[in-house]
């Protein structure tokens, strides 16, 4: 197998006989890890170490470091080579900003085309999550996220939608360290249904705005605890 598509498997994180979970990327390994905070805001990223952590070679780690520069996750100085950047208010902002600008363009394309069938799904998968009411985190995150694949998976730009797609992994793992309060968590139920009625109207603009202001009240709530949990260190 090639350097280029080398992957490995995360060892087991419970019990010794479980089975192995599903091969991943050197990548989303690397990337995994900075979002998880196991390798540290600013700590230095050598190929020849992290290679050798990750049982691969230093070309995979290399490809890695530099795609993870290009999204913002590696920062790269003369003569001090690659670094983590650290997961901030600033990089979390920055992020939410971006999506309030990306996911009304998607939003608008999708009300033109909505079937029948497209907001049904929207809605079983809303029934879902409020029955789940956030007892499990990752499975809430799970239905939330295919919520908005309904809406944006099928979009023309994919270049738009592949970079929803890498914030919105970083606003998941994020949103694990900050799980939201119950106050935002209702707020977040009815926006998704207002959001679908204005995609049943056909409604175009008031779609755009309601997602506008779904991410536009996480990132606020978000930076928020973020901000708390700096002053408290």
């Amino acid at each position: 197998m090639s350097d280029t598509v080398q992957i490995v498997e995360r060892e087991a994180q419970s019990e010794p006989q479980a089975e192995a979970s599903e091969p991943v990327s050197i990548y989303e390994l690397i990337r995994d890890d900075i979002l998880e905070g196991r390798l540290r805001p600013n700590e230095r990223l050598k190929a020849s170490a992290l290679a050798e952590h990750y049982k691969t070679s230093t070309n995979p780690v290399r490809e890695a470091l530099q795609q993870l520069r290009g999204e913002g996750f590696v920062l790269f100085s003369p003569n001090k080579g690659a670094r983590v950047r650290p997961i901030d208010e600033d990089f979390a902002r920055d992020i939410y900003e971006v999506e309030a600008l990306i996911e009304p363009y998607l939003t608008r394309w999708f009300v033109a085309m909505a079937t029948e069938a497209d907001i049904a799904r929207l809605e079983a998968l809303q029934d879902q999550m409020e029955a789940l009411n956030f007892r499990d985190q990752v499975l809430h995150s799970e239905l939330d996220t295919q919520f908005h694949k309904v809406v944006y998976e099928r979009h023309y730009n994919r270049h738009a939608v592949e970079m929803w797609w890498r914030h919105r992994e970083i606003l998941r793992a994020i949103a694990r360290r900050f799980p939201f309060a119950p106050a935002r968590r209702r707020e977040i139920m009815i926006e998704h249904r207002h959001y679908i009625e204005m995609i049943r109207n056909g409604d175009a603009d008031g779609a755009a705005k309601a997602v506008a202001d779904h991410i536009q009240g996480s990132g606020r709530h978000i930076l928020e605890h973020m901000r708390a949990a700096r002053r408290s260190t």
